[in-house]
């Protein structure tokens, strides 16, 4: 018995007794073929007729903000710490960096940021871990991402005085607490009136920053690491130990040294709180209102490059950070 076949090859149907033949289709009949460039010499003749210079144009506004208000006042600042009271150029003002009330005030600064830095960073982390299981589209999870966006830039006066009212040496807690307890948290002095009771307010807004920032990388830790790490026998804690968190330490430490540059660029805050010098900020102030370091002039331009340094340093390594912590949020 002979089989007809057809042109485009034939598929047998199994248990038949007879063959029948199906014909196979071909998508070549169906569509017409393209040339092998066509797609490359559309998607260049595409770039092509995009103009990147006016894309450039939108960013003008931008750029010319950041170069008067921004720039150039950095550069007046940094250049007058190196000129005279005559404005001949010197080297001399440097000596202020071994002037006792100049080391002072930045190991203060140093102090203030790395321990609101430090506390901030943990209790965010701690924010974001319980963040993280809830849904992301929820009313909860919402409203403490919107509260987070406000606080992360509440400063200055507001919080000053919020912190005053609250806390202060007749603030509503404290008075509360010698009422109730009979417990003076002024009992040896107002410590919110000093450079180590600016660790409360500057942590208020430091754990916002730290749940805004570290968010994102927690976000991109994959549920299906941990599926895969317990199918090969792994324990939770092992889980943690040897994939989470090596993935996170990068943005963890990144978000750390952002807060360590919030804190240590933080001015309004403090200068509502605390008249005289023990920052860097407050000095520089005190600088420019009168000098007060017998034999230089200009400090507070000195002042301000060394704080232009230590943000420069801060800064490169939290870009290096970030770089290797997006390698897991693509």
């Amino acid at each position: 018995m002979t089989t007809a076949s057809a042109p485009g090859g034939s598929a047998f149907a199994p248990g038949a007794g007879t063959a029948v033949p199906v014909p196979a289709v071909t998508s070549a009949a169906a569509a017409p073929v393209e040339p092998a460039g066509a797609d490359a010499a559309t998607r260049s003749t595409g770039a092509r007729g995009r103009r990147p210079g006016l894309a450039w144009l939108g960013l003008t506004p931008f750029a010319v903000y950041v170069l008067l208000f921004l720039a150039v006042p950095a550069v007046i600042a940094i250049g007058s710490g190196f000129l005279t009271g005559d404005g001949a150029f010197t080297f001399a003002n440097l000596a202020a960096f071994t002037d006792p009330s100049v080391l002072r005030a930045f190991g203060g600064s140093f102090g203030l940021s790395a321990a609101s830095a430090v506390i901030g960073a943990v209790v965010g982390a701690l924010v974001c871990w319980a963040l993280a299981a809830l849904r992301p589209d929820g009313l909860v999870r919402s409203m403490i991402d919107a509260a987070a966006s406000v606080l992360a830039q509440f400063g200055g006066v507001m919080l000053a005085f919020a912190f005053i009212a609250t806390i202060g040496a007749q603030g509503l807690v404290t008075t509360w607490l010698v009422s109730a307890f009979g417990l003076d948290l002024n009992a040896g002095g107002t410590f919110l009136y000093t450079v180590p009771g600016l660790v409360i307010p500057y942590v208020y807004f430091q754990v916002p920053l730290m749940v805004l920032t570290f968010m994102p990388a927690l976000e991109g830790v994959r549920g299906q690491w941990g599926e895969a790490a317990a199918t090969l026998g792994a324990s939770r804690a092992t889980y943690w130990r040897r994939i989470a968190l090596p993935v996170l330490a990068p943005a963890f430490w990144g978000s750390l040294l952002l807060l360590f540059a919030n804190a240590f660029s933080s001015f309004a805050t403090a200068a509502a709180l605390i008249s005289q010098g023990g920052i860097v900020p407050l000095t520089i102030r005190a600088q420019l209102t009168s000098e007060t370091i017998i034999g230089l002039q200009n400090v507070a331009g000195v002042l301000a490059l060394g704080m232009v340094v230590v943000m420069a340093v801060v800064m490169a390594a939290y870009s290096l950070l970030q770089r290797r912590a997006a390698r897991w949020q693509r």
